[in-house]
């Protein structure tokens, strides 16, 4: 049962932070394409249709570059929470009950994953490399302090 509840406890704190980022830093609709281009079957063909389309791709174009730059500052909110997440853990937490550290661990890895996803959404592999650098020192990092540390300690 502590299990389940630590794991529970990890998902919410992972949803915690990716609602909230929606909540206060929404992400912008895609444009919607105007009703002249909407029906039309075949490519446009008057001045006007031809005109709509070249101003619907520009609008698609902006809002590409604009979601990409939002996913990369998503990315990077969702890596500093996950990185209090796992301070909190190892630190405070584990002080009090082994649960709320484990929740709050999975709860860190889970949101570590969900930066590194939205950061995948960007089209600039140079950050890209650097989230997955950053989740691997953490995962490496955690997994030395939660499990090769805490035994040294008590064998000790």
């Amino acid at each position: 049962m502590k299990i389940l509840y630590a794991i529970i406890l990890g998902v919410l704190l992972a949803f915690f932070v990716g609602l909230g980022i929606e909540a206060f830093y929404p992400t912008e609709k895609y444009p919607e394409p105007p009703t002249s281009l909407q029906y039309l079957k075949e490519a446009p063909s008057t001045d006007a249709e031809i005109q709509a389309q070249k101003t619907f791709d520009q609008q698609t174009k902006d809002y590409q570059e604009r979601n990409q730059t939002h996913a990369r500052n998503v990315s990077i909110i969702a890596i500093i929470a996950s990185m209090i997440f796992m301070a909190l853990s190892l630190t405070i937490l584990t002080r009090t009950d082994t649960i709320f550290s484990d929740g709050f661990l999975i709860g860190s890895l889970l949101t570590l994953l969900y930066g590194i996803v939205r950061g995948f959404e960007t089209n600039d592999n140079q950050f890209r490399f650097i989230i997955v650098a950053i989740g691997l020192v953490i995962a490496l990092a955690l997994g030395y302090i939660k499990f090769v540390r805490q035994k040294e300690t008590k064998t000790a």
